[in-house]
């Protein structure tokens, strides 16, 4: 399949979330898989704010992102928290320079612990304001090119959009609403992932990978299932799931 016709299905996937059935945690799971699918990059995360305007981790293309995402945030640190302050892309940057290294060290040795060299932010914002972060990781030196950081821009736009539903940023409370509903949510898929990684003996990115597969085939809202296998509602035996090597 052609750049052009994985571009057409993503749009396409986008346009599918402004529907009443619209699930936050799913498409913002979709959208950082597709981002490794369509731009020069290992790995991607979002970050979005709560009602305090606290930055949380929302979604990751794999485990050892959302766990980098939750490292800059406990440090403080790094393109994506510098990012949302400042509202502007920080793309590009080389995690073995010394200066990046001496102004982000503990994000820096972390990230290239796990294997990225370079890393990219890119603000998820509508009419000014910033709700929250599109980080990109690459485990090779070098700049994306410039149509990869178009794109990566207008992903995050469109994404931006869908949280909001077309909701108007002068309603406030609406847009706290679904933001906190989303933050709501994926602490339950993370509470879901470590059940099932526990019960199943797997890696937390196959555990993931196997609920999210019944709830696709199952036509369920992954937050609701999430929350019932955390709470022991829901009877894990039903989810097939790959066996531990």
């Amino acid at each position: 399949m052609t750049r052009v016709q994985r571009l057409t299905e993503v749009f396409v996937e986008v346009a599918n979330s402004l529907t009443d059935d619209f699930g936050v945690i799913e498409f913002l799971q979709q959208l950082c898989e597709r981002c490794v699918e369509l731009l020069d990059v290992e790995a991607a995360g979002i970050l979005l704010t709560d009602q305090q305007g606290r930055l949380m981790t929302i979604a990751a293309s794999d485990e050892r992102t959302h766990m980098l995402e939750l490292f800059a945030l406990q440090h403080d640190q790094g393109p994506c928290v510098d990012c949302y302050r400042t509202g502007t892309a920080r793309v590009g940057i080389d995690l073995t320079d010394v200066q990046v290294a001496s102004e982000w060290r503990a994000f820096a040795s972390q990230a290239l612990q796990i294997g990225f060299v370079t890393a990219n932010a890119i603000p998820m914002r509508l009419r000014g304001r910033v709700i929250g972060t599109l980080g990109l990781f690459q485990s090779t030196p070098g700049r994306l090119s410039a149509d990869d950081i178009m794109l990566a821009q207008a992903l995050a736009d469109v994404a931006t959009v869908a949280i909001l539903r077309q909701r108007t940023l002068d309603d406030s409370e609406l847009e706290r609403g679904q933001l906190q509903s989303a933050l709501t949510s994926r602490i339950a898929v993370e509470q879901a992932k470590g059940v099932l990684a526990e019960r199943w003996q797997l890696s937390l990115d196959d555990a993931f990978a196997a609920f999210r597969t019944y709830a696709r085939a199952h036509r369920l809202r992954l937050a609701e299932l999430a929350g019932e296998i955390a709470s022991g509602k829901f009877d894990t035996d039903r989810i097939p799931h790959p066996v531990a090597e």
